[in-house]
Parts: structure tokens; sequence; C-alpha cells
């Protein structure tokens, strides 16, 4: 009770400045996105061709009718809806001014085009930012895995001090003091007991938005659904490359979602004038993983350069040709990494390389991309 008196007379505070918006033109969809099923109950439920089969094991490296994974989903419509706003708000960060979608833009691939991803004030971090496309079916977030859930993802950047700068209470505290959202949280949500938007809330509604980014619509999944005519001869002969024993791409990059959820050692090089980026030793401090990162999928990879955890290559066709140069031939001379046993030397000549770059284009699908939305209820700009 304490706690809530002193949010609500903060809430007061901060709305005597900023004031309130009007809430009654703001109304949640009732309808799921594309490709999720509404329930009765109001939920929207992932329908995929995937679903229909079965892990198969006898199919070799690189299956094409490989079943998914578990996925988040059940969030209601108005949930998705009032998430899609609330990723596109700079209100959710410390100085108004970045948003979710500015370092996750649709138009990117859900990345955002730079090395080094930058928050309030200019800040720049120290890794990229990674795609959110097909984030429902990820196991760990973030480059190194830290997080083991959406939840603790979120708690990452919003209020970490180089990106949204918000404290907790602040962001209670600016969405509560929203007439606007507090209406869209009472559509959404059950807020009658209090009154007021609790973090939980908040999170669930960015995670509903997130789980809602689904890509498998590419002609990838056409040709592998049995459309034979989907790749070109070109395009086939990457995709053989892809999953052969020379390359060895797929037995990291596993369809359908293009990545097997691990980490991996690889040995890329480091930014000019950056430390070595130890990776998951960070927090599973093991030695073996220094240096190791999660295998990111390769899902719209066509729009996500620069590539690596640290943007170090700044084209596809660079980030291939990275994996044929020799095993290690990247690591500082006084690292000791424990690379992967994948990586070798598969001596791919230049033009199997450019097959593979034929063949990732074919893994581009922005056909289900969200309506970014034209305003937002803080009444900021949206950026």
């Amino acid at each position: 009770m304490m706690k809530i008196l002193i949010i609500t007379t903060a809430v007061m505070m901060y709305a005597l400045l900023v004031g309130y918006a009007t809430a009654d033109s703001w109304v949640l969809s009732t309808q799921c996105p594309p490709s999720f099923e509404l329930t009765k109950q109001n939920q929207c439920k992932l329908v995929s061709l995937y679903q229909q089969y079965e892990s198969l094991q006898d199919q070799g490296v690189g299956g094409l009718k490989t079943a998914l994974p578990e996925n988040r989903d059940g969030f209601s419509p108005q949930q998705i809806d009032l998430g899609r706003y609330l990723f596109f708000d700079p209100y959710l960060s410390k100085d108004n001014t970045i948003s979710c979608a500015s370092c996750h833009n649709p138009d990117l691939g859900f990345a955002d085009g730079a090395a080094l991803s930058a928050g309030v004030g200019g800040q720049l971090g120290t890794r990229s930012a990674p795609s959110l496309w097909n984030v429902a079916f990820k196991e760990r977030l973030f480059w190194d895995g830290r997080a083991d859930s959406l939840e603790a993802q979120i708690e990452g950047p919003l209020y970490h001090p180089t990106e949204m700068g918000l404290t907790r209470v602040e962001l209670l505290n600016k969405l509560n003091a929203s007439e606007t959202y507090v209406s869209l949280f009472k559509q959404a949500f059950d807020i009658q007991r209090t009154g007021l938007i609790q973090l939980p809330d908040i999170y669930s509604a960015i995670i509903a938005f997130e789980t809602s980014l689904i890509s498998l619509n590419s002609r990838y999944d056409w040709y592998a659904h049995g459309y034979a005519d989907a790749l070109t001869q070109p395009e086939l002969e990457g995709l053989n490359i892809f999953r052969s024993f020379v390359a060895r791409c797929a037995e990291c990059h596993t369809p359908p979602l293009f990545t097997n959820q691990q980490y991996a050692v690889i040995g890329s090089p480091e930014l000019k004038g950056m430390p070595f980026d130890i990776g998951a030793q960070s927090h599973l401090e093991l030695p073996d993983l220094r240096g190791g990162f999660q295998v990111p999928s390769l899902r719209n990879i066509e729009l996500t350069a620069p590539y690596m955890h640290n943007g170090a290559f700044s084209d596809l066709r660079s980030s291939v040709v990275f994996y044929t140069e020799g095993r290690g031939h990247a690591v500082p001379e006084d690292e000791n990494l424990k690379l992967h046993w994948h990586i070798w030397e598969p001596n791919l000549t230049e033009t199997e390389i450019d097959r593979l770059v034929d063949f990732l284009k074919t893994l581009t699908d922005e056909s289900l991309k969200p309506v970014k939305p034209e305003a937002v209820p803080s009444g900021l700009a949206v950026p």
C-alpha cells in the first residue's frame, strides 16, 4: 500500500509537468496479426505450416521439413497492439528520444544498421543490435545469452544508463501520468484493482508485440514446403553448399529458424580500438566460452548489415568470406580461444561464396512486417 501511495504521488506531480493526453480516440485492435488465429479465449495463436512437421533426424543436415521449437504466444490482440505503441514510443526513454524501434527498426530487419548501437545522449554501446524477427522462439537473449526470458531481456535496455536510461520508478511514473496509456492498459489488462499500470503489464505488452514478429514466409520457405520453382538455379546451388559437409553452415544455422540456439566461439575480429569482448564467459564463467556468442538466426540476414556481434563486416559477402579464410585467422595473438569445431578451412571458391550469398538472400521475408504507428499515445514524434 505504501509503495502504491508513493507512486501515485509521483504520478500526480509528473502529470502537472507533462499534462494528460486525450484518451477518448485511442482504441486497441481486436484482430490478431497475420499468421495468428484468434481463439475463443481472445488469444492469438501462431499458425504455420512448419507445425505440421516433426523433427526428423534422417533428413540429414539442414533438413527442409523440420519442426519449429516451442514459441511464446497466447497474448490478446489488445496486448499486442498496446505493445506496438510502446515499442515505437520514445516516451519510454529518459530523454524522450529513444524508442525500442530506434535500435530495432522494422525497415532494417529489426536491427539498426549500426556496428554499435546508440542510446540516450548518443552514447554508444559495445555491441550491435540483434534482429527481433522470430524472437518468440528464442531460448536465450542478447548476444551473450545472459537473459533466459523475454522479461529479463526487456529490463536490460529499459534501465541501462547508455540505452534507454530509465529507472523502474521513472518508467511507472511516466506511463501512469498519461491518461491515454492508463486507458489503453485498462483495455489490455485488468488494472482496475489499483488503477495503476504495473511493471509486469508493461513487460507483457512489449513481449506480446515482439512475439508477433514472425518471419517464416520467404522464398526458401516456399521451396521447403514443396514449391520447387521458388528458388533459382544459383540459389539452389547455394542451398546445397549451405547444407554440405564442406561449408557446414547448416550445422549451426539449422532450419527452419536458421540457428541451433547454442553458443559458438568463432574468432571474429574486434573493431579497431575496441577491447576484446569475452562474450558468454562474462556470465557463464566458463573458459571454453571466452569470446563465445549466441548463434544468430539468418532470417532476413540481407537486411541486418553490418554483421557479427560488433558489426565487424559491412556486407554479407565479407561475413561469408570470413569463414573460409582460415581457422582462427582473426584471433588476437594474446588470446587462446577454444574455437568451435565447425570453424575450419573449407576453401570455398569465389563462385561458391557468391552462391552462398545468393541463397542467404532467399531468407528475406517482410510479409508480416507490422505497421509503424503514425502517432503514439505520448504525443511525441515517432522516430
